[in-house]
């Protein structure tokens, strides 16, 4: 769907996830805005994450795993019918995390961004890396540049009949 510069890059990272079921099933779930399904956003939070933490020497691969599966929650947010026990916005990390770990080998980081993606909504899930931090943040931006609908401006041009992830291709 979207070319990113540095996809041959970063598809490997998270290769075995993006072939998941689970994961694939976030692209019947909205998120912030029409159009923006749960695995685009986390498409995006995954690779700006990724594009962050390898300028500044952090670990990318645990910031583009842990961001592609950081929404891992499986349910529509918007209909309280589907999640009539959960309060989403404080609890819908440790779901995603739940179901990342049943799925997946988690590492400890990875773990972390999961989990403490929202703060500080949850003020008692403080970050424990500097890769949650990026996630938790590059969360937020796209979140707002969704609901902006600037989208397309960051990713370049819209391919319907390819997947986000799956045929990697690079802008040079």
């Amino acid at each position: 769907m979207w070319h990113f510069k540095y996809s041959e890059d970063y598809y490997p990272l998270v290769a075995d996830l993006d072939a998941d079921d689970a994961v694939q099933s976030m692209r019947a779930l909205p998120q912030h805005a029409p159009g923006v399904s749960c695995y685009h956003h986390s498409v995006l939070v995954s690779y700006l994450s990724y594009r962050i933490c390898r300028r500044f020497g952090l670990d990318a691969r645990a910031a583009a795993r842990g961001g592609l599966l950081h929404d891992l929650y499986l349910y529509n947010w918007l209909d309280k019918s589907t999640h009539p026990h959960c309060n989403h916005a404080f609890e819908h990390p440790l779901i995603a995390l739940k179901h990342a770990k049943a799925r997946f080998p988690i590492t400890e980081k990875e773990a972390d961004i999961i989990a403490t993606h929202m703060f500080p909504l949850p003020l008692t899930r403080p970050y424990g890396c500097l890769e949650s931090f990026v996630v938790s943040t590059a969360d937020k931006l796209c979140a707002v540049a969704e609901l902006l609908r600037l989208v397309p401006h960051l990713t370049g041009p819209e391919e319907t009949a390819t997947p986000c992830l799956s045929t990697p291709s690079v802008v040079k």
